[in-house]
């Protein structure tokens, strides 16, 4: 378990601004099951204007009971963002994934599963983009070191929506 609070305070003679950051997390990990439980608040005001107010929240797991290298995973993901101007957010879902390398100079995975996506966004104005959909959800993940000095790490996803082509997330 772990909680970490930074912050900044900036005063001139325009103003002032600050910024907090908190995060909670908790982890457990075993042989058959790693789960992470993770919360964060991003506070924020400029001149005494609202400028950050942004939650997130996320619960996932993964789950080592079949073949080796083999594992399902879970995930909830909730946020809600001021600055991104994210009313509610809700993201859950189930898949499978695959680790190829697992070392600590290799890293390959692919995982792919079904993630249900209910958000409520702003878009410019007062325009509200309000919907929920079923996506695919396939990621590949990957971590290469070269002699600890170089590493190559990436965590791609492409999330289509089941109901529409032309709504994806990359």
């Amino acid at each position: 378990m772990g909680y970490l609070s930074t912050g900044s305070i900036n005063k001139t003679r325009d103003g002032t601004a600050y910024l907090l950051n908190n995060g909670l997390k908790f982890n457990v990990k075993k042989k058959d099951i790693s789960l992470n439980f993770t919360n964060s608040w991003v506070y924020g005001r400029q001149r005494s204007n609202l400028t950050n107010n942004d939650f997130s929240t996320v619960l996932d797991f993964n789950l080592y009971k079949t073949f080796p290298h083999f594992y399902y995973w879970g995930l909830a993901n909730y946020n809600t963002s001021y600055s991104l101007k994210i009313n509610n957010q809700l993201l859950t879902g189930l898949g499978i994934a695959y680790n190829f390398f697992d070392t600590k100079e290799a890293y390959l995975n692919i995982s792919n599963g079904i993630l249900y996506d209910n958000s409520d966004l702003m878009l410019t104005g007062d325009v509200r983009d309000v919907y929920h959909t079923f996506r695919n959800s396939f990621r590949l993940a990957f971590r290469f070191a070269v002699k600890e000095s170089v590493v190559l790490e990436s965590s791609t996803f492409l999330q289509n929506s089941f109901e529409q082509g032309s709504d994806y997330i990359i």
